[in-house]
């Protein structure tokens, strides 16, 4: 099993493919969706599914260009299901008023924090609100790895001041629901280079004396 990272897009925002024997799982699929189709080809790899960590527009963008060409189904928590559509609570309203983000209605929709399994894949779905209230994150435990969507960063955490972000919740997230991971577990976030939850522990400025 390995993970690749692309950037996409004005934001640069991290796109993640987790692959198996040819197969994968596509993570925040937000921009250049013929660029992902053209790395999927190239590797000969047949996407199984599209995992949302949240539905800001920087990380939907691509949804749709993917899900027509594979024909395969998007997970969204609940709570951000109808941000998938409405360009005002995706954001792309207010900061790209020019091209709006909407995308077709996720296939799947998070209630709970549970176990996935799709294909050879299976990813532990964490609550992760703080950044958006419908954040969640992806572990794998085989793996040592989290996708963390934008709620931790290396040496920095989400930022709080979009609709129905939370400064308090998203400390509150990160301590109970990352901090408790495995300290040598990889931390693969929306923005920047992976980290470690153990570096984030010792040098992290945001979470220290929360």
């Amino acid at each position: 099993m390995k993970w690749t990272r692309i950037p996409l897009g004005a934001l640069q925002t991290n796109c993640y493919f987790l692959e198996n024997n040819h197969q994968c799982v596509v993570i925040d699929p937000g921009a250049e969706g013929e660029k992902l189709i053209e790395y999927l080809k190239k590797n000969e790899l047949t996407p199984l599914a599209i995992l949302l960590t949240h539905a800001h527009f920087d990380h939907i963008g691509a949804v749709d260009a993917l899900r027509d060409y594979y024909s395969i189904p998007v997970y969204v928590h609940e709570k951000e299901a109808k941000w998938l559509f409405d360009p005002s609570l995706n954001g792309s309203q207010f900061f790209f008023p020019e091209n709006v983000i909407r995308v077709k209605p996720a296939d799947y929709i998070l209630t709970k924090e549970e176990t996935l399994t799709v294909g050879p894949f299976t990813l532990e779905v964490l609550e992760t609100p703080g950044h958006s209230p419908g954040s969640v994150s992806y572990t794998v435990q085989e793996a040592g790895i989290v996708f963390a969507g934008d709620v931790l960063f290396y040496q920095s955490i989400g930022r709080t001041d979009l609709p129905g972000g939370n400064h308090k919740q998203l400390l509150e997230t990160i301590h109970e629901k990352l901090l408790t991971l495995p300290e040598e577990t990889v931390v693969l976030p929306g923005h920047g280079v992976e980290t470690t939850i153990q570096d984030e522990m010792d040098h992290n400025p945001f979470i220290h004396g929360f």
